[in-house]
């Protein structure tokens, strides 16, 4: 979930993780590509941190729903349960802000940055286990480098960093997470070819791993049909679709009304399921720092169907979406 600026098995924290323990020990890996039925997916949650704001969590700080996920993991559970029993089969973890990079700024080990990875997963574990007669597929969220940098460059991605750099980012937490109870890991709101070619440099350790594609296209790019660095999206949508990880590609963090489009393109770009999140239609005053506009539920999911229809096969939404516009998804299926 993008936008503006220790647990156990049953998601409850009770100790600080601990950072000389190994933090990929006590897990099982996460689901083989081959194994994953992932074509039966349709509905896709909704925003977490906009949603833990609606319920009176403090996402203020700059490590974001993070802080929510360090903090008060009761929160993140609830949040969970209230998209699965809106109709959600597939659910984002709570990780989109964590990196080592990201906590280092902060004074924080990098096997913080680790635990938190792994608990996110613990988390959403938690609030599926209480479903079990339902398929519910995990996906790890996994926010561009932009995103440890706390400064929106996600919508444009003109890093100064180098290309080793960004690699070295995603294979951070790639490696962390091979050893994760989750289904796949979800890299989302990707501003550029170039960070879309990182993550496959970074991923070629784990071929057997499942992964999402998913890139952002601001309103001054999609009416291009491009993402937020200016490259054309089907050009992006086609290099990660040659990944031999990739279940999925499509496009998150962007207005609901160029989605359409952008379907489009993905269908000319690659035969992959597609996957489509946009925000709920508001939009941020970036100057006045706050959301501006209105967002109607049924007007959402009368769109999903829309996008089902062009192609989409699995549809959620992103910042400001909440159970009530997932509710609507699940109706349209």
């Amino acid at each position: 979930m993008a936008g503006p600026p220790g647990c156990d098995r049953s998601g409850v924290c009770r100790t600080a993780p601990d950072e000389n323990q190994p933090v990929r020990n006590y897990h099982e890996p996460m689901t083989p590509r081959d194994q994953l039925e992932f074509a039966k997916a349709r509905v896709l949650d909704g925003g977490m941190a906009s949603e833990l704001e609606f319920r009176g969590a403090d996402i203020t700080g700059p490590l974001w729903s993070a802080h929510v996920l360090e903090n008060a993991p009761e929160k993140v559970i609830a949040v969970h349960r209230a998209y699965l029993e809106a109709g959600a089969d597939v659910l984002l973890t709570a990780s989109y802000q964590v990196s080592r990079k990201g906590y280092a700024e902060f004074g924080l080990e990098p096997a913080r940055a680790d635990a938190a990875l792994l608990r996110s997963v613990e988390l959403a574990r938690a609030a599926r286990a209480e479903s079990p007669e339902r398929r519910i597929f995990i996906a790890t969220s996994l926010g561009p480098y932009g995103a440890a940098l706390h400064n929106g460059s996600e919508y444009h991605g003109n890093y100064h960093c180098s290309f080793p750099e960004l690699v070295r980012f995603h294979q951070e937490r790639i490696e962390v997470l091979a050893m994760s109870d989750a289904d796949l890991l979800a890299f989302e709101t990707l501003p550029s070819l170039d960070e879309a070619r990182a993550i496959g440099e970074a991923l070629k350790s784990w071929p057997n791993l499942a992964a999402w594609f998913t890139f952002v296209c601001p309103a001054y790019r999609a009416s291009s049909l491009q993402v937020a660095h200016g490259e054309a999206l089907r050009d992006c949508a086609a290099l990660v679709a040659g990944f031999a990880q990739t279940v999925a590609v499509g496009v998150n963090c962007t207005q609901p009304k160029w989605i359409p489009s952008l379907i489009a393109e993905l269908r000319l770009a690659s035969d992959k399921p597609i996957v489509v999140y946009p925000n709920s239609g508001e939009d941020w005053d970036a100057e006045a720092r706050c959301w501006t506009g209105s967002s109607d539920p049924s007007e959402f999911g009368q769109q999903a169907r829309q996008w089902y229809e062009a192609g989409a096969q699995l549809v959620g939404g992103c910042c400001r979406t909440r159970p009530s516009h997932i509710s609507e998804i699940a109706g349209a299926v």
